[in-house]
């Protein structure tokens, strides 16, 4: 075997580890893991074991594709009850937002640091978009109102596209190449989104009728079918010549909330490759960086980054949000955790590959904004949130129910845990009042397994195994639904189970 490639393969599994281990203690203090990820990038290239790597076109290629992974895990995690009712200030903060922010930042680089205008834009807009994965990690960990939640989470899921237009439109300006005027390129930026959107969301709801349809050999397919498709939308609309990444989103978000089979094994494997894949990135780019070049860039980093998060950030956001009637603590707070990560270090990549003169200034000063902002941001967060009195109370975790085909049978099987806080404890099964043609069959508590009975009551930690008539399946998993929240009496209540009503 090539020694080389046993290298390679010894060393990697020892990153992947490393990071793991990094992110335990990550957690611990309360530190970005992004930033231990591109320290064990930095350890482990020039300045540190030696290891040289300065192909700038290479870490562009797999950023995009690390990017892609990302954003398909963010769309199939994210719910679309959420979505809806945040979708316009989303959008919003994603086109007029970065629009505002490029264009305050490029006014205060030239007035500050008296760089010349193409510079100063093309900087600005590859820092004007905020990071997917920064925002995901960041987020979910805090107790915030869905819809403010939502609305970053379906900027940082858009914004990319426009800014990605952006920065190859003015990097092609700046190397003499050919570059139409600024009203085809809002023309490009809207068809590029509309087109994405189409494409995503038509391979979605196809790849979500083809899964529930089709039965799978091996119920491992299943979540490699469901990134799969995800990686078409991409690469179906980045050859349509419309937006891939929104593309990849909207197929997730598609995909995340319909009914397949084996729905929790898919999200599952896709947060597993997404953090793979942040890893991958974040220890790449750490790799391609030259530290002794940092120190150069410390003060225009801090002079820009301030200005993007204490001026144009908030500024983009009012004028985002106005529209929308936001109270002005969550306009804050949207303005404060506009994170910055991966995404604006790979689009530094753009720059050098095109040649732009003074490109690896750029990337050098992109580089220390992100490591700076992002510890400023990032352990911030949760104070900002107490401080502004906008965390909500966390609500029990709704129930988990996974349904696997029986195609023989036409029927499925579905498995649920019951989970602490949910109102099925303590339950008879009788009580679920199931369509007749589904049943509890099996029980497994404190790892023994039985078969109930109508004196069986359901009990926290339970996992329980359900079969249902494939036409029953959504009304069982409703009724459980139903139940798991409002208890035995769920029906006189008025709770019928559908997701949209966990506010």
């Amino acid at each position: 075997m090539n020694t080389t490639v046993t290298v390679a393969l010894a060393l990697g599994a020892g990153v992947v580890l490393l990071a793991a281990v990094a992110l335990r203690l990550a957690d611990r203090l309360g530190l970005p893991s992004l930033l231990l990820y591109l320290a064990i990038g930095v350890v482990l290239g020039e300045s540190g074991l030696g290891i040289q790597f300065d192909d700038a076109e290479l870490t562009q290629t797999l950023g995009v594709a690390a990017l892609v992974v990302i954003l398909a895990e963010g769309g199939l995690t994210t719910r679309w009850a959420d979505v809806r009712r945040a979708i316009g200030p989303g959008l919003t903060l994603a086109t007029v937002g970065v629009a505002v922010s490029v264009a305050v930042t490029a006014g205060i680089t030239v007035w500050l640091l008296d760089a010349s205008w193409g510079f100063a834009l093309l900087l600005a807009a590859v820092i004007g978009s905020t990071d997917a994965a920064a925002v995901f990690a960041a987020l979910r960990r805090l107790p915030l109102p869905r819809r403010l939640a939502a609305a970053l989470e379906a900027e940082s899921g858009l914004n990319d596209a426009p800014a990605i237009l952006l920065v190859t439109t003015l990097a092609a300006v700046l190397t003499d190449a050919a570059a139409g005027a600024w009203w085809l390129v809002v023309l490009q930026v809207v068809g590029q989104l509309v087109g994405g959107a189409v494409v995503g969301v038509v391979i979605g709801l196809l790849g979500a009728e083809l899964l529930r349809r089709v039965a799978l050999p091996l119920a491992g397919f299943y979540p490699l079918a469901t990134l799969s498709l995800c990686v078409l939308a991409f690469a179906t609309a980045t050859l349509a010549w419309t937006s891939g990444i929104v593309a990849v989103y909207l197929c997730g978000v598609v995909l995340g909330n319909a009914a397949l089979p084996h729905r929790t094994a898919s999200i599952g494997f896709a947060e597993g490759m997404a953090s793979l894949a942040q890893i991958g990135l974040f220890v790449l780019l750490g790799l391609l960086v030259s530290p002794p070049r940092l120190l150069d860039a410390l003060v225009p980093a801090l002079v820009i980054g301030g200005a993007l998060l204490l001026v144009a950030r908030p500024l983009s956001v009012a004028l985002s949000l106005v529209w929308f009637r936001w109270p002005w603590p969550q306009q804050a707070f949207v303005s404060w955790a506009g994170l910055r990560g991966a995404v604006p270090i790979v689009l530094a990549t753009f720059p050098v590959t095109a040649g732009v003169p003074g490109a690896a200034r750029i990337f050098d000063t992109v580089f220390v904004l992100v490591v700076v902002f992002t510890l400023v941001q990032g352990w911030s967060l949760p104070w900002v949130a107490r401080r502004l009195r906008i965390g909500a109370p966390i609500a029990p975790r709704e129930i988990q129910v996974e349904a696997a085909p029986l195609e023989e049978l036409d029927a499925e099987l579905m498995q649920m845990r019951v989970p602490e806080g949910s109102r099925l404890h303590g339950v008879y099964l009788p009580e679920l009042r199931l369509p007749e043609d589904a049943a509890v069959v099996l029980i497994v508590r404190g790892g023994r397994a039985f078969v109930p009975d109508e004196t069986t009551r359901l009990m926290h930690g339970d996992q329980a195994l359900l079969v249902s008539a494939r036409a029953s399946r959504p009304e069982a998993e409703r009724r459980l639904r139903a139940v798991s929240r409002a208890g035995r009496l769920a029906m006189w209540r008025g709770e019928d189970g559908r997701p949209d009503q966990t506010d």
